[in-house]
């Protein structure tokens, strides 16, 4: 019984920790560095573009240590001191005068964040005791990350309103000093990594890692499907503040308030989610879902009204609150436990990278045909990839159902994660 009680001790506590650390950085990124960026240090979409690349190659490399080290140490170590780390990254953007200056400081708040990202996103597995699923611990702890979304950047509008942006900066520190001290008080098992030993060379772990990865044919497809989405989501990164700033035409505040109505987005999405029929339960439902959220970002940025933005938002995002856990809970089902951090590591490093390589074309991309255009257009290309993964998907499922891999049953689990949110 106390076994029991210590147990949902800690998934409280994760919980908890989530919710206040991805508060705080969804507030950071979306307001602080968003706004900073573009409506203080008014830049240009070659000095978004600057900054969003800095920041995607600090997250590849966070990742790639990330995914190592939780295989080696455990997500709550990795969890716990990353978000020690992050404190003084955080404190340190609200000093950046300069766009430069951003750009440098943002890279290392990246790379300190990844971690955090990547430990959060693994820890479910190590929650699980007999009695529970695996689907009801990811619905606890998504769904206060996608909570934090809708409070986060509503948080930092009000702090812009009543203070300045850099105190968006101080708020993010201060949740992820909390974060880390929740943390450090769960308890799990001992890491042990089945058919290897402590010794092994990192790179040989990370390799071992990237081959299971990409020799899994399921997993390398749910890993390749979530790359699609940020690649044709790179170009928001770049272009969706000056979306708001030169087409809309509204401030830091009204960016924000669009954000977290996407937030609740999210929560829509945790309500229809366990009502879907369990055949979407699938790597066909995740092409489905991959194809919608394109067709939901051209709504959103279809129309420069900000109450048609706000539907926009709610509708994307409720898309994504679907796309986001499903892919999750997927490579979590087909993924050997000894090897998660590396394989959701190499899921991270995909999303990063697929979000740097539209930053070389927007700038040029959206001075020929405009920001809107360029953003319509990146939904549209995900809608018509996504059809092209059809085939390998409906495959997939077959191969699973021959084999017996058991269904799985989502509960109400959100993410906060967009394809433009690239936070810790």
């Amino acid at each position: 019984m106390s076994s029991t009680v210590t147990k949902q001790s800690d998934i409280r506590r994760v919980v908890a920790a989530r919710f206040l650390s991805r508060a705080g950085s969804e507030a950071a990124f979306f307001v602080g560095v968003w706004g900073k960026a573009a409506f203080v240090l008014g830049a240009t979409p070659a000095g978004l573009a600057g900054i969003m690349f800095a920041l995607s190659v600090s997250s590849i490399a966070g990742s790639i240590v990330a995914g190592i080290l939780i295989d080696r140490f455990g997500p709550r170590r990795v969890l716990m001191y990353g978000e020690f780390l992050f404190v003084p990254a955080a404190l340190a953007v609200a000093a950046a005068q300069t766009l430069p200056q951003l750009s440098l400081i943002v890279s290392v708040w990246a790379f300190v964040g990844a971690p955090v990202v990547t430990a959060g996103a693994s820890f479910a597995p190590f929650l699980v005791s007999p009695g529970d699923r695996l689907e009801r611990i990811n619905a606890w702890i998504e769904g206060a990350g996608s909570l934090s979304f809708a409070v986060g950047p509503a948080v930092g509008a009000l702090l812009v309103r009543y203070a300045n942006v850099d105190w968006v900066f101080v708020l993010d520190a201060a949740t992820s000093l909390v974060a880390a001290v929740l943390v450090a008080r769960v308890h799990i098992p001992p890491v042990v990594a089945a058919g290897e030993t402590a010794e092994r060379r990192p790179f040989a772990k990370l390799s071992a890692g990237l081959r299971i990865a990409y020799g899994t044919r399921s997993l390398r497809y749910y890993v390749l499907a979530g790359t699609l989405v940020w690649l044709a989501f790179g170009s928001f990164g770049a272009l969706e503040p000056l979306f708001f700033r030169d087409v809309v035409g509204t401030g830091v505040e009204g960016m924000a308030w669009m954000n977290s109505i996407f937030g609740m987005g999210f929560l829509a999405g945790a309500a229809l989610l366990p009502r879907l029929p369990k055949r979407l339960i699938s790597a066909r439902g995740l092409a489905l879902m991959v194809a919608l959220t394109g067709l939901g970002a051209v709504l959103y940025v279809g129309v420069p009204n900000l109450r048609v933005i706000a539907v926009g938002a709610f509708v994307w995002a409720a898309v994504i609150g679907v796309m986001e856990p499903l892919l999750r809970t997927l490579l979590h089902r087909d993924t050997p436990t000894h090897a998660l951090g590396r394989v959701m590591g190499t899921s991270e490093v995909h999303r990063r990278a697929g979000e740097i390589v539209p930053l070389a074309f927007a700038p040029g991309l959206a001075a020929a045909f405009g920001v809107q255009a360029v953003l319509i257009g990146g939904g549209l290309v995900a809608t018509a990839a996504a059809v092209l993964f059809v085939g390998e998907a409906a495959a997939i499922d077959r191969q699973a159902a021959e084999d017996g891999v058991p269904e799985v049953e989502m509960q109400p689990q959100i993410t906060a994660d967009e394809p433009i949110s690239p936070n810790p």
